[in-house]
């Protein structure tokens, strides 16, 4: 049995059955032009907080060999939280400190942010270590998490990759998600998929 966490601030409680260490296995499964991408792999996911108003997030996943896990697939890292406009009370840009001292926000507060499906609309932002930056955008409605990128930046040796679509669930006690991408000349379309257990 799992237990919330009850030191979340208020604007984490939608997220907060996402809290924990996450393995398991996937496969892939993803044509492009030139090739065909099939295999299993093994994944780890992380999503953690620090008393801030986000998730800290990592995902590390390597391709399954005769003999273990075998070549890293991904190292990526990030930030999930609720979507809101930042005011006065928040810090940033940068270093800059909150122009006004705000109290903290309530569970009262984060019910209005509702959207119109009765969920909550949320950002992820993830940079993957091989030169891709993705902004996310979608929402949590309960156990369930959809998100499409809104941006995706990449460095000049990046390999092409232009979108992305994600869905997270907690089904049974486990965390399933899928993958879709466009990268390498192709559309959209599905990718990978996993089902991770919470590590002890």
């Amino acid at each position: 049995m799992f237990d919330l966490p009850t030191d979340l601030p208020a604007d984490l409680a939608p997220l907060s059955w996402l809290v924990g260490v996450w393995e398991g296995t996937g496969v892939i499964d993803y044509e492009t032009p030139d090739r065909v991408f099939a295999g299993e792999f093994t994944h780890r996911v992380s999503f953690s907080h620090d008393g801030g108003g986000y998730l800290n997030y990592s995902a590390d996943a390597w391709l399954n060999g005769t003999e273990g896990p075998g070549a890293r697939l991904v190292s990526e890292v990030g930030y999930w939280r609720l979507s809101r406009p930042a005011g006065d009370a928040d810090a940033g840009p940068g270093l800059l400190p909150a122009a006004v001292d705000g109290s903290a926000r309530t569970a009262d507060d984060v019910e209005e942010m509702r959207n119109a499906e009765g969920g909550f609309d949320i950002e992820v932002s993830i940079v993957h270590a091989d030169g891709v930056s993705e902004l996310y955008l979608g929402q949590i409605r309960g156990p369930r998490i959809d998100i499409a990128t809104d941006a995706v930046v990449r460095t000049a040796g990046a390999k092409p990759y232009t979108a992305a679509t994600r869905m997270y669930g907690l089904v049974d006690g486990h965390l399933l998600w899928a993958w879709d991408i466009a990268a390498l000349g192709s559309e959209l379309g599905s990718h990978a998929s996993a089902r991770l257990a919470r590590a002890e």
